[in-house]
């Protein structure tokens, strides 16, 4: 899958931005995140495998000089 803008990501932000996503909204629907499964930092920006609660998994990537979010589903 080719990745794609997220509409919105709603995310847990201690000292830094983007420290988890708890939940995004991604063609018209919102998705819980039930469990952050990997992150890891990539040149891009910071990535993270994520699972909802219908056990569907996804890759959310957080482009740290767009400031911006786009979507991969696994």
């Amino acid at each position: 899958m080719t990745p794609e803008k997220i509409d919105q990501v709603e995310c847990f932000s201690g000292h830094t931005y983007a420290q988890r996503p708890v939940a995004f909204v991604w063609q018209g629907q919102r998705y819980e995140v039930t469990e952050v499964e990997a992150e890891w930092n990539s040149p891009e920006g910071k990535r993270f495998r994520v699972r909802t609660p219908d056990e569907l998994r996804f890759d959310l990537l957080y482009l740290i000089s767009e400031d911006e979010w786009v979507i991969e589903a696994n």
